[in-house]
Formats: structure tokens, sequence, C-alpha cells
């Protein structure tokens, strides 16, 4: 019981609060907009943490990446296996969340009186695509960094402060130390603010029920089902075909013997950084080579999670569907998969990820950022089934990886 409350303590108080905010939106209806200020309160608080948590945050996990010096057949092997298994993840996800859209019948038109822009999407100007792309991914003015809506830019800016201060070895040292320091900083100043959360989000969420109603309500059911149903698929049917690339039917076998306690760790921890010890040990088990299994298991913890890519799909479709907006276009659909990719595959590596690739998804799609509770509710409730699918697949993605690495000698026992 210790074990659980210290695993999922924090979230089940976050859960309470947000039903709390539910039934005293559904009990008082619009009266409960007396509540937005302490709602918005916590908003601000984590929207003026937000740029400088991204910037030291990037910058110091890449300053300080003193393991990725060594390249070759592993590394090569590793990417090609996340990039794919993600990619993968993403296009399931997508399918699932184009047939039975999640945030139907919600009326986004009443919920204008909580957000604090009247439009519900910004006007994108119609530019060239190439122009387009320089746009999302740079500014003209470095000041314009700051804003939260950049923030993929920021993030690239921080990527390339980071990989120069790394290249730069010992006589940037100083400034790995300070941004790493940094980084711890702002990460204890999103703890204090995390202690206001119960109130904030229950406050935040009487106002949006007693708004929309018990329609939004629906929708988060939706997506739970629709997630647990897509986990289930993704777990039996393609940890199945990842095995049987390994190797064929003997490699299934393989890994369904010791995929029971990765699981289990994962249900039971709630994180893929306390499964990694479980991981390596089963992956060693299946006959992954020591080598592999070291490398892999612990760079997947934080830079390979299929189930946070599936849950990225699951937050901008919620959106799209919120606000009406077509996502079967060709436009639409390449954009959903690619910022789900670099919302579950790339953010999953930095400290508070989840909180900056919502921002990101906001950020992108130019969604008011007031939506930013909405959609952080979604990671809370697809938590334990995606750690399942994050952790665990690090394991059968070790099994392929050992595949490309040894080739003919690839033979897995156990």
């Amino acid at each position: 019981m210790k074990k659980f409350l210290k695993n999922y303590g924090f979230s089940i108080i976050l859960l309470g609060s947000i039903i709390l905010g539910a039934i005293i939106g559904i009990i008082f209806g619009a009266k409960a907009l007396v509540l937005k200020p302490f709602g918005d309160l916590f908003l601000n608080l984590m929207f003026m943490v937000i740029t400088p948590l991204v910037f030291f945050s990037v910058t110091s996990a890449i300053s300080n990446m003193n393991g990725m010096k060594r390249l070759g057949k592993i590394m090569a092997s590793t990417f090609l296996v996340f990039v794919c298994t993600a990619l993968i993840a993403a296009v399931i996800a997508f399918i699932g969340a184009a047939i039975i859209n999640p945030a139907k019948g919600i009326d986004y038109s009443s919920l204008k009186k909580i957000v604090s822009s009247s439009d519900a999407v910004k006007q994108v100007k119609h530019v060239g695509m190439l122009q387009q792309l320089v746009n999302t991914v740079t500014v003209s003015d470095f000041m314009s960094l700051f804003s939260k809506s950049n923030m993929l830019q920021l993030i690239v800016f921080s990527i390339l402060f980071g990989i120069s201060t790394a290249m730069l070895g010992e006589k940037a040292k100083p400034v790995s130390k300070f941004l790493e320091a940094a980084s711890g900083v702002m990460m204890r100043m999103v703890k204090i603010i995390m202690y206001y959360a119960p109130i904030g989000l229950a406050c935040y969420f009487a106002t949006v029920i007693g708004t929309l109603g018990p329609q939004i309500l629906e929708g988060y059911i939706r997506v739970f089902v629709l997630y647990i149903i897509i986990a289930v698929v993704y777990y039996v049917g393609f940890f199945t075909l990842y095995a049987f690339l390994s190797g064929g039917k003997s490699h299934v076998r393989i890994f369904w013997k010791n995929a029971v306690a990765p699981t289990v760790t994962a249900l039971a921890t709630c994180s893929s950084a306390a499964s990694i010890p479980v991981n390596l040990e089963y992956s060693k088990k299946m006959g992954v080579p020591e080598d592999i299994a070291e490398t892999v298991i612990p760079l997947g913890a934080n830079i390979h999670k299929d189930g946070s890519v599936i849950g990225g799909v699951m937050k901008v479709t919620f959106l799209f569907g919120l606000f009406g907006m077509n996502m079967t276009s060709l436009s639409s659909i390449v954009s959903i998969i690619f910022v789900s990719f670099l919302v579950g595959a790339v953010m999953a590596a930095i400290p508070s990820g989840g909180m900056i690739g919502e921002m990101l998804i906001l950020s992108v799609y130019g969604f008011p950022s007031e939506l930013l509770p909405i959609i952080a509710v979604i990671s809370v409730i697809i938590d334990a089934p995606a750690t399942v699918l994050n952790s665990t697949g690090n394991t059968v993605c070790s099994m392929m990886i050992s595949k490309l690495v040894e080739g003919k000698n690839n033979k897995l026992s156990n």
C-alpha cells in the first residue's frame, strides 16, 4: 500500500480534484465561473515558468551528454528501430482517433467564456510551405523566443545552444554546470507550484464543466476507452510482430515468457525510469547481448516512448475534434503524426517533457494556451497503460536491435 501511494498518490489527488471540480460545475452550472480566478492563478504560474524551464531543461540535457560519443552499429540500429516503432504507434493511434472522434459532440463555442482569446484558433497566414517551415522553427527576433507561443522555436534554439556548449568541452564546463543547476532550480519551482495544482485544477474544471456541462467528461471517457483499445492492440499484436521480426516464432515465445515482470513493474511503478533494472534483467534473460541491452534499455527509457506518442495523438485529435477542425486532410494527418512523434519521442528525454509537449501542441497549432489543463488531464488518465507501452516496448526493441547488430549470429535463448 505504501508503494502504491508513493507511485500513484499525487495522481489520485489530481484525479480527485478534477472529479470534485466536475461535480461543482455540474451542480452550480454557470455560477461556477466565480472560481475562474483561482484556476487562472494556477495556469499563470505554469505559464510563468514554462519558457525558462524549456530552455534550461533542453540545454542541460544536451550539454551534459557524455555517453553519446560511442556511435556505430548499435546506435544506428537503435535509432532506426526507435523511429520506426514510434511512427507505427502514431499511425495506429491516428487511425483509431479518426474512426472514433473523442471530442465529438462537444460545443466549443461556450468555452470561449473561459479562455482569453475570442478566436477558437489563430488564423495562419497563407504562405509557401518552405516559408511556413521557416516560421515554425525560427523567429526573426531573439526576444520572440521568450513567448510561450513559440515553443518549438525555443526548443530549436535550446538544442543548438546545448550542442554548442557540449562541443566546447572543458572550456564550457562552467556553463554546463550552470545549466544543470538552473534546470534543477526550475524543476523545484514546478514542484512547488504543483502543490497548488489540486486546488487550481479543481477550480478550473468547475468552470469548464459549469460552462460545457458533462459533454467534456464523456469526451474523456471516450479518450480513455480508445486508448485502452489501442494499447491492447499494440501491446499484444505489435509487440508479437516485433518479436517475430527479431527471429521468428521462437523469439515470440522468448519475449512473452519474459514480458510479464517488466509489464507488472511498469504498472506498479508508473515510471519508465524505475522499470530500467527489471527491463535490463529480463532483456539479458532473453539472450540480448549485454552491451546492446545496457545501451538500449536506459536510452529507450529516455527517448523512446510509444505509449506517449499514442497519447500525443490523443491530445492533438481531441483538440481538433473540440474545435471542429478537419483532421483527415493530408496536411493534417502528416502534422498530427509528426507533432505526436515529437511530443512522445523527443520530449520524453526532457524533465517535465509531458507539460512541455502539451505546450508545444498548443503553440504549433495556435490553440489558446488556457486549454493546457484540458489536455493535461489526458496524461493523467492514460498514465498507467502508457507506461507499460513505453517501458515494456524497450525490451522487444532490444530484441530487434540485437537482430540488426548481430545478423545471422543473433540467437536469443532463455
